[in-house]
């Protein structure tokens, strides 16, 4: 009752009708899965952790006096809108806070007629001549209006502001930190929160991972703040009034496409203020911004020539994109086993029952099975032309097993699977087929739940637990996660081979699995491979399976087993030394590593 009553505290009153709108739109049960998780306490609350980690009055004063080689111009845009005075003057005084001063504020004026915000609009350029006015003869819309105040914009990059919102003190000078640092640099973007109307709070961060292709297909994750080289938007044009709603979606994906380098600074520098009409907490306030936002993701994939179909998903805002499989390719399906036939023929079953994709083998290699029931197992299971059991006579290693049985297979794509999961979603094979055959994808894998039904592997974040982790673990199945990422289709550094579907060409290439990690962390090896060869891995939550894990080779309890994992930690630590040290580009150096949940890093 207490929590009820502390959450109830904290409902701000425009959240009351957006939460009857929720429910409305999503019905009883999802609304309670949604509310139970707003209501949990933050494990390190973000506003005393903002106040801590946010640039200090010292930090601003050496940037300040910094001497620089070189001073990029950055322009910032601002198409403005009727806008509140005082929202109108704390966004322009966020500018005038900046520690770097090669600053120009490029002001559209969409409302011309409104004399209050005419009054601040002059007694801030009298101010400081780097803030600049143009009084549009009409408003021509969010497109428009933007447009109109790129066209202003002189300096090398363009960074995009909304009218009532706020930048960091040190968000300039981070941003040409990273320009001067590297020339190559096209488009960057920060870590962002909101802020409420009245600036005492600060909540809901949004720490994103490096760029990833299938997490911004899935959802603008990129949003706020967008800093792009101004002669790659003169090349890729402006706004377009077509995808109003979701103009901004649009413009990242054009700028993403031709970006030689994207540049992520994983600070949070910009600050999203939420009022009754702002979008960032409400909305359901512009269901049409949705179906715009399909239309971007439409328009980005025929750009790319890549066939998708696009739809909406249950939490608004974020999209499936399914690609459809290009022939008929065969799937080699890779199990290896030990006894347990009541395990394997569950997985087998499951296979055939789920499975809609036809083309496929099922390669069993067999490691030192020794009960009879194992054999006839085999025996029926071979019944099936598709199916063939091979043997490895030698001692159980994983990765020395799978190259083996990769030897055997005669399919164009790979398909790892442990014998003790069992396929829950139909089409699961299909779904991931024609994400593999994606010509930057190596890796794809799936989501799988323990049979409480709760999260196994959303994906693995190298770094937690000391080397790599599975995101989400133990979370019930009907939570979606971190701003719904255990729901929706990105890239990660890793997946768990107890589903993994791969090229075979690649994994002929990197040379398979590396045998001497015999137990641990060699799907975790191959796939941080396959990602400095240059290859996407993506996780795919269409594909589901139930998990019985480590059932059949047993708990890491003996003396032996103790030494083996702990020879093959020192392996990776040894092997990825770099990639700790610098950790998971598709996770954020602000979130913990201690756990699995995308808390905050104490």
């Amino acid at each position: 009752m207490a929590q009820w009553l502390n959450y109830l505290k904290k409902i701000r009153p425009y959240n009351i009708q957006k939460g009857f709108r929720y429910l409305k739109h999503y019905g009883l049960r999802e609304f309670l899965v949604r509310l139970s998780e707003r209501m949990e306490p933050e494990e390190v609350p973000y506003g005393p952790w903002f106040e801590k980690h946010k640039a200090s009055r010292e930090q601003l004063e050496k940037q300040h006096a910094r001497k620089w080689d070189r001073t990029p111009l950055l322009s910032i845009v601002v198409p403005a809108y009727r806008t509140p005075e005082e929202f109108l003057e704390q966004m322009m005084d966020s500018l005038l806070a900046q520690s770097y001063e090669n600053w120009e504020l490029c002001i559209a004026n969409g409302s011309p007629e409104d004399d209050r915000m005419q009054k601040v609009l002059r007694e801030y350029t009298k101010k400081d001549s780097r803030i600049r006015v143009k009084n549009l003869e009409e408003n021509l819309g969010i497109a428009g209006n933007t447009n109109a105040a790129l066209a202003m914009a002189s300096g090398e990059f363009v960074g995009l502001l909304d009218h009532d919102d706020l930048l960091a003190p040190n968000a300039l000078y981070e941003v040409a930190d990273r320009i001067v640092a590297d020339e190559q640099t096209d488009v960057l973007y920060t870590d962002e929160d909101k802020v409420t109307t009245d600036l005492k709070e600060h909540f809901q961060p949004h720490f994103k991972p490096d760029f990833s292709i299938d997490l911004l297909r899935s959802n603008n994750y990129i949003c706020h703040f967008f800093v792009v080289r101004r002669t790659l938007l003169e090349k890729t044009g402006g706004f377009r009034r077509e995808f109003d709603g979701a103009q901004d979606y649009d413009f990242i994906f054009r700028c993403t496409e031709a970006a030689e380098k994207i540049v992520h600074i994983p600070e949070v520098l910009y600050h999203w203020r939420t009022h009754k009409e702002s979008t960032a907490d409400n909305p359901v306030s512009k269901m049409y911004a949705f179906e715009a936002g399909k239309r971007a993701i439409e328009s980005h994939l025929e750009r790319c020539r890549e066939q998708g179909v696009v739809s909406h998903t249950k939490d608004m805002g974020f999209y499936r994109v399914d690609y459809p499989v290009q022939g008929s390719p065969l799937v080699s399906v890779v199990i290896p086993n030990k006894d347990h036939s009541d395990m394997l023929m569950r997985c087998v079953n499951s296979i055939k029952e789920k499975t809609t994709w036809k083309n496929y083998e099922i390669i069993i290699a067999e490691n030192n099975s020794v009960q009879k029931e194992t054999f006839d197992c085999y025996q029926k299971l071979q019944e099936d032309s598709r199916i063939r059991v091979i043997t490895w006579e030698r001692e159980f290693n994983y990765s020395a097993i799978n190259n083996f049985a990769v030897r055997e297979a005669r399919g164009e794509y790979l398909l790892f699977l442990n014998n003790d999961v069992e396929v829950i979603s139909e089409g699961w094979m299909t779904f991931m087929l024609g994400n593999c055959q994606r010509e930057e994808v190596g890796i794809v894998g799936a989501k799988l739940y323990y049979p409480d039904d709760t999260i196994q592997h959303a994906g693995t974040i190298i770094g937690i637990g000391g080397i790599a982790g599975h995101a989400f673990l133990n979370m019930p199945r009907s939570r979606t996660g971190y701003l719904h990422k255990a729901s929706i289709q990105l890239n990660v550094s890793a997946v768990t081979a107890a589903c993994m579907m791969m090229k075979r060409s690649v994994f002929e290439s990197l040379q398979g699995f590396e045998e001497r990690l015999s137990v641990a962390f060699n799907d975790v090896d191959l796939c941080l491979r396959t990602v400095q060869a240059g290859y996407l891995v993506v996780y795919l939550p269409w594909a589901q399976l139930y998990h019985y894990e480590s059932r059949s080779r047993g708990a890491e309890d003996s003396e032996e087993k103790i030494r083996r994992f702990q020879g093959e930690i020192e392996f990776m630590r040894s092997r990825w030394i770099g990639l700790l040290k610098s950790g998971d580009p598709y996770y954020n150096k602000n979130l913990t590593l201690s756990k699995w949940n995308y808390s905050l890093r104490p």
